[in-house]
């Protein structure tokens, strides 16, 4: 998998975090399986969790 579409994936995940945050409850079910199917492939591609990913990524950039 290219390094871009890693980062689509990521760019993705964050998307549907924030619809979730949003609070349309209607949306969750098919929200969450998306988020768990980004998160195995990115684990599949990578070996790295995705969310452990996230947080470094953002303590590097503060």
């Amino acid at each position: 998998m290219k390094k871009s579409e890693l980062r689509k994936l990521v760019s993705e995940y964050t998307n549907l975090q924030i619809k979730l945050a949003k609070g349309n409850a209607s949306y969750y079910p098919t929200i969450l399986q998306k988020l768990d199917a980004i998160k195995r492939r990115y684990f599949h591609e990578t070996g790295n969790d995705l969310e452990s990913d996230l947080k470094l990524d953002a303590g590097d950039s503060a």
